[in-house]
């Protein structure tokens, strides 16, 4: 399957998750989980949060941030990936002078029977 982020609809979404300024990103979604590419303008961030049943695994395009995953800080920075497992809570703040782009896979995990 091929995904076309250039053709997606765009989605401007303000506050995320408590955070400031705003994100804007363009979404595939499906019962498993989503790829987004996710651009966030300096001094935006994604608030701190519970990824109760997914992995949330964060690839650097561009740009410069940091995540913080369960209390521990990690630069965000162009080829570095930032993964929250399920059950940790997680931001994302963009600290850098340029838009901080983010190409982000969502991966439900299975319920167990």
């Amino acid at each position: 399957m091929l995904l076309d982020f250039d053709a997606m609809r765009e989605v401007t979404v303000p506050n995320m998750n408590g955070g400031e300024g705003e994100i804007r990103a363009r979404m595939h979604m499906v019962p498993e989980g989503k790829t987004i590419v996710t651009r966030m303008a300096p001094g935006s961030s994604i608030g701190n949060h519970l990824q109760a049943t997914s992995f949330d695994i964060n690839y650097v395009l561009s740009g410069t941030g940091m995540a913080t995953c369960d209390g521990v800080e990690e630069e965000l920075r162009p080829g570095v990936c930032h993964i929250c497992p399920p059950g940790s809570m997680h931001s994302i703040a963009n600290t850098g002078n340029e838009e901080l782009v983010l190409f982000t896979v969502v991966a439900e995990q299975p319920k167990e029977a």
